[in-house]
């Protein structure tokens, strides 16, 4: 079924009259499971231009205390490429400084967010040892922002992965996802028209040099599911991902699981009027998941395996797990349906033969 629906994809985008796929190196990944739906050329390594700046970002906002104030150095300001045009001599935080990295692309924010953890080499390394972490094993920093290096590389593959580990952040979900703000007395527009060109999208960022090309990397929310999209030289990159986008969303399809109030399980009940209850969900859940998917879901009741009387309707009593090859994509509480009450106390043999002896 994958190797079907990927040359179906191929084809759509490759085949004259549906639209010219620009892309040297391209993938696309379920942003919560990791599985690749789609992928062109993507292990082969290659520069990856201001799209660095996702580990840039991630690398900062996980060593914390984000909303700390400096003092932009001199050395900060002035650097080759796009800029958040930081003053020498200006107070910043961090985090309108990651504004600043993440939608304009500022290569002085990114100078800067290095100089403030650490210092240039102290932050690079801590970037190339996130990406051992992830076991990026094809992945390379030599700066924070972007600039060719010969030893500044990944693939379309690394890449996607690392943006799918960065988008569970918050703090990082919400910086890529605006589309414009005003920080720092600066009126940001990003640069990353995807947000604007596509209703699904959630980010993330753009790059470009004369060696990398056009780079792009995407991610885009339907129905609960995140996908992530990524071309590595891409003359055409705009119109590739909404491509590469739509054809793997269409791949999905909306299913209700379970309704709120549906009857999902019973559990036993020791010593009540009933030997077991109706365990019912909470809410509705429903996600989007393709054909092979629905056959591989696994649905786990997690809970006490039995209860003690007395046992009142309404009372919480664990939940309903859905999983996809190990990994969790929802679940939902479980509560008691009936009321359980607790049986009279039964009198023991020797207490019912006294009981019937004479009064003495």
């Amino acid at each position: 079924m994958k190797k079907i629906f990927c040359l179906m994809l191929v084809l759509a985008l490759l085949v004259p009259g549906a639209g010219a796929f620009s892309a040297h190196s391209a993938i696309v990944l379920d942003g919560v499971t990791g599985e690749c739906l789609f992928a062109q050329n993507a292990d082969e390594q290659l520069p990856m231009a201001s799209t660095t700046k996702i580990m840039t970002a991630i690398t900062a906002i996980e060593m914390g205390n984000i909303d700390r104030v400096y003092t932009v150095k001199k050395e900060y300001t002035g650097v080759e490429g796009s800029s958040m045009y930081l003053r020498a001599g200006e107070r910043i935080s961090l985090r309108d400084t990651l504004y600043g990295l993440m939608l304009m692309s500022g290569n002085d924010a990114a100078v800067a967010i290095a100089g403030e953890c650490g210092g240039q080499e102290t932050f690079v390394d801590a970037m190339n040892a996130k990406a051992e972490e992830l076991q990026l094993y094809h992945t390379h920093f030599e700066n924070p922002n972007g600039l060719d290096g010969e030893t500044h590389y990944t693939t379309a593959r690394e890449l996607a992965k690392l943006t799918a580990y960065a988008m569970r952040n918050e703090t990082f979900r919400e910086i890529v996802s605006t589309a414009s703000c005003t920080v720092a007395g600066r009126t940001m527009t990003n640069h990353n028209k995807m947000l604007r060109l596509y209703d699904d999208a959630v980010g993330v960022k753009t790059g470009f040099t004369k060696r990398a090309g056009r780079c792009l990397v995407s991610a885009a929310e339907r129905d609960g599911r995140l996908l992530i999209a990524v071309t590595l030289n891409a003359p055409d990159d705009w119109n590739d991902h909404m491509s590469m986008l739509s054809a793997a969303f269409d791949r999905f399809e909306h299913v209700a699981l379970v309704k709120a109030g549906e009857t999902v399980s019973t559990v036993p009940v020791e010593g009540g009027w009933l030997d077991a209850v109706d365990l019912v969900a909470d809410e509705t859940v429903t996600l989007s998941l393709s054909e092979e998917e629905r056959e591989r879901l696994q649905t786990v009741r997690e809970g006490r395996r039995f209860l003690y009387a007395p046992v009142a309707a309404g009372e919480s009593c664990g939940a309903l797990v859905y999983r996809l090859d190990g990994v969790e994509l929802a679940r939902v509480g479980l509560t008691t349906a009936q009321d359980s009450e607790q049986l009279a106390e039964t009198p023991s043999l020797w207490a019912r033969l006294f009981g019937w002896l004479p009064f003495l």
